[in-house]
This record gives C-alpha cells, sequence and structure tokens, in this order.
C-alpha cells in the first residue's frame, strides 16, 4: 500500500501509468472487449475483470493527467447503424463525461466507429480488461503532461 493511492489502482496497472509517456493511450475495456485478441498486437494486458470502469475511470483519473492538446483525450466506441437506428441508450457515456469534469476536462467523447476503435486500441500502451456489462462502455484515455507547476 502506498499514500494517495486508491486501493483498487494494482501494482501492475500503477507501473504503467507511470511508464506512459505523453499521447501514449490506455484502453479500458469492457467484459465484451476482445483484450487479448487486441493485446497480442503489442500493447500490455492488465486484468481488472471484478471492476466496473466508472470506478476504475475515477481511481485512473486521481493519478493520470489527460491531454489537453486534443480536440478529445477521452474516446469511446461509437454504437453501430442497427444500434443507432433503434436508438440504443449509452447511459454509462454521461457517467464518464461527468467523471471527466470531475477530473477537470470538459471536453466531449470522441466517438470511434467500431473497427477503427480496436485497431486504435492494438497501438495503445496497454489494455484493461474490466468486469464492465453496459454495451458500448469501452473508453480510451489519452495520457498529457504534468507542468512543473502542478508538482506539489
Amino acid at each position: 500500500m502506498l499514500k494517495g493511492i486508491p486501493a483498487i489502482i494494482s501494482p501492475q496497472l500503477l507501473a504503467v501509468l507511470a511508464e506512459m509517456g505523453h499521447g501514449d493511450e490506455l484502453v479500458l475495456a469492457d467484459s465484451n472487449f476482445p483484450a487479448f485478441s487486441v493485446c497480442r498486437c503489442g500493447p500490455t494486458y492488465i486484468s481488472a475483470s471484478g471492476l466496473g470502469i466508472p470506478q476504475l475511470l475515477k481511481a485512473i483519473l486521481q493519478l493520470l493527467p489527460l491531454d489537453i492538446y486534443v480536440e478529445s483525450p477521452a474516446a469511446v466506441m461509437d454504437l453501430v447503424e442497427d444500434d443507432k437506428k433503434r436508438k440504443l441508450q449509452t447511459p454509462v457515456w454521461d457517467t464518464y463525461l461527468e467523471l471527466l469534469k470531475d477530473a477537470g476536462c470538459a471536453k466531449p467523447l470522441e466517438k470511434v466507429e467500431r473497427f477503427a476503435f480496436y485497431e486504435r486500441a492494438k497501438k495503445a500502451y496497454a489494455v484493461i480488461a474490466t468486469g464492465e456489462t453496459s454495451l458500448y462502455g469501452n473508453l480510451i484515455l489519452k495520457k498529457g503532461v504534468i507542468c512543473p507547476d502542478d508538482q506539489p
């Protein structure tokens, strides 16, 4: 245990967050996401199967600076056309926006087409396989920088 580190942040995840550089991306994958397949292409696989993405996101945002130099440092997988036609709701996205806002990021979520999302995830630094059951719960975060003025 360390002071100031949320208890749900595993040692492996803590190391990955520290290793990531500006512009590196972290995928928070829902329970339907093909995390093992994607990680065969390079990203580090981290298991967080007992956790939902909102609780993990809240903890990560206490440690990870988000990129302020991009239009949106957070991206979700956009709905496929059939789900758009039937007006499938994605309430978890509102939860993400609220958590991001609480962390100082009021930018919109980027919506990425399903297969483009998979390709982008293959280039991520790491993929966290969670137990999140919300449909379209996947989230990509882009790491920013910590300015000298932000240091304690």
